[in-house]
């Protein structure tokens, strides 16, 4: 019965993510305010339905009344949350408040799925940093004096980077965290929150050579850190980040072809002096030949994806525990088993979406800082979901890297709500441009038909 159940509801899943991801790119056409406001709550609408029949098959199979515990704390907090932000920010971005919370369900019921005691612990980190960052939109909006802390950001981003070589501890062979008793953060994900705002403060008046060469070797020196942590995804991040926050800010072809051409030869270098990369760049090439050793997860992770096929095995009827470090690196694996393809396509294109929406915010705002403040967050954030998805398929060598907001780590969905939140903060600046300039339009037109 429970076969039935998980089954069939996969078909509810597919079709409900398929609407829900069209609705994502719809929601950019043209349109009145009333039928906008109606997609919106049917965005709404179907997120809470998918997380509610997703924890009533999670409950149908262990019976556990935690499950629903759990489930009506996160529904009553996110209704809450909506609310909130809804009446306090009358200006933000309800599309990019609806995707936070919808991804945010898929990572819920994926860790109860996995991990009960890890999906407690990530729905409590949620909802402290969610209470925690309410602030920043208000703050990104009034404080105009964020891009004179140039190079304030990128010291104090460099320093708390290096801390690792003090008190850092490793894990997963990356030298990239630093704990205090019970608690544990990687301090790269916060600072590259920094590393955008550094970037988009000394670009953002002149982006000649001289400040460009002094950027470049600062950023280089970021990413040097990293990779000495052994923290190859964090050091591809930064660099992709780098090289296309210059490129917008100076618009010339130059840096970016010889970012990429730099790039290129600093891998191959990295390939011969580093034992680390040579052996994730093996498990890559050939983990066939070596499946029982270090191309085991990316074996697992092929085989788990197969299996699921386009419409997935069910919820609860998959073997995502034979992936190692599912729950944080390879979950996207597991929700391409038991949710099927067909759902894990129309997951990416939701985060296409999101991405489609902060380029969107980039161009609409004025102040040439907060523009590239915008774009360096929407490379951020779309690198990072190519980089997780595309070491699960084996499309490229695994880095490292979470899937944002879905994938279990207090580090990675606590920076990520930061950004989301900054992002609220440029588009209601972005939003009070636009009424500014359409309030002075309509007073230049009166003035006009005064004078006749």
């Amino acid at each position: 019965m429970l076969n039935i159940i998980s089954t069939g509801s996969n078909y509810i899943f597919m079709i409900m993510c398929a609407i829900y991801a069209l609705s994502c790119f719809t929601v950019f056409l043209p349109s009145s305010q009333e039928r906008q406001i109606k997609r919106m709550n049917r965005q709404e609408l179907f997120m809470f339905i998918f997380h509610f029949i997703c924890y009533g098959v999670l409950f149908c199979k262990t019976f556990d009344t935690r499950v629903i515990i759990l489930y009506l704390a996160q529904a009553v907090f996110f209704k809450v949350l909506i609310f909130i932000y809804a009446h306090i920010y009358v200006d933000s971005s309800r599309i990019m408040m609806n995707h936070t919370c919808f991804l945010l369900f898929i990572g819920f019921v994926m860790l109860t799925r996995l991990s009960f005691d890890q999906a407690v612990k990530q729905f409590v980190i949620v909802v402290a940093c969610s209470l925690a960052v309410l602030i920043v939109p208000f703050f990104v909006e009034k404080a105009y004096w964020l891009k004179k802390l140039r190079w304030v950001y990128g010291i104090v981003g460099f320093l708390l980077l290096s801390t690792v070589f003090v008190i850092g501890t490793t894990k997963n062979g990356s030298t990239n965290w630093i704990s205090f008793g019970p608690v544990a953060f990687q301090p790269s994900e916060f600072v590259k929150i920094a590393f955008v705002f550094f970037i988009a403060a000394m670009l953002e008046k002149k982006a000649d050579f001289k400040t460009v060469l002094g950027t470049s070797i600062f950023s280089a020196c970021h990413v040097m850190v990293l990779i000495l942590e052994k923290d190859l995804g964090g050091a591809l991040l930064y660099f992709v980040i780098y090289i296309f926050m210059c490129y917008a800010a100076t618009g010339r072809l130059v840096y970016l072809l010889g970012g990429f051409t730099g790039g290129a030869l600093a891998a191959r270098l990295a390939y011969q002096l580093f034992a680390h990369v040579r052996v994730r760049f093996q498990a890559w090439r050939d983990p066939w030949s070596i499946i029982e050793g270090r191309g085991y997860q990316i074996t697992q992770s092929l085989f788990a994806i197969g299996t699921g096929g386009w419409f997935g095995l069910g919820l609860t009827q998959g073997r995502p525990g034979d992936i190692p470090v599912v729950s944080s690196d390879f979950i996207f694996a597991a929700i391409a088993e038991e949710l099927g393809v067909f759902f894990a396509i129309c997951l990416i294109l939701i985060y296409l979406g999101i991405f489609v929406h902060f380029l969107m915010i980039a161009m609409d705002v004025e102040e040439r800082f907060y523009k590239l403040v915008a774009y360096g967050f929407s490379i951020c954030f779309i690198f990072q979901v190519f980089l997780t998805m595309g070491g699960v398929t084996k499309f490229i060598p695994s880095t490292g890297v979470t899937l944002p907001l879905i994938s279990y780590g207090g580090s990675s969905v606590a920076s990520t709500l930061i950004i989301f939140a900054i992002m609220q903060g440029v588009f209601m600046i972005a939003y009070k441009e636009d009424d500014n300039d359409e309030k002075e339009e309509q007073g230049l037109q009166r003035e006009e038909q005064n004078q006749a």
